[in-house]
């Protein structure tokens, strides 16, 4: 059974912003917020953020460039070089 209920636009709103995905329904919103947390939840959140971060091209390409970086020597400081540069 389904029953509709009426919300004002703010509320809706902040519901929105509670959503851990924007496909998540109000349904699965609505008892994710009344039922205590559990761990099975937390990694549904977990696993759910994940999946949008591998979704997203613009931070896959992120990443990918900051690996590219941290191989990258020449890019790197020593701490002693550092160091160095700070006596005074």
């Amino acid at each position: 059974m389904v029953t509709t209920i009426q919300l004002n636009e703010d509320v809706k709103q902040k519901l929105d912003k509670l959503k851990i995905h924007h496909r998540e329904t109000y349904n699965d919103l609505v008892c994710r917020l009344i039922i205590e947390p559990s761990s099975r939840n937390a990694n549904r959140e977990s696993l759910i953020e994940t999946i949008e971060v591998l979704s997203n091209p613009q931070t896959m390409r992120d990443i990918a460039e900051a690996l590219e970086d941290i191989n990258n020597k020449d890019k790197w400081v020593s701490w002693k070089e550092i160091k160095k540069e700070n006596e005074l």
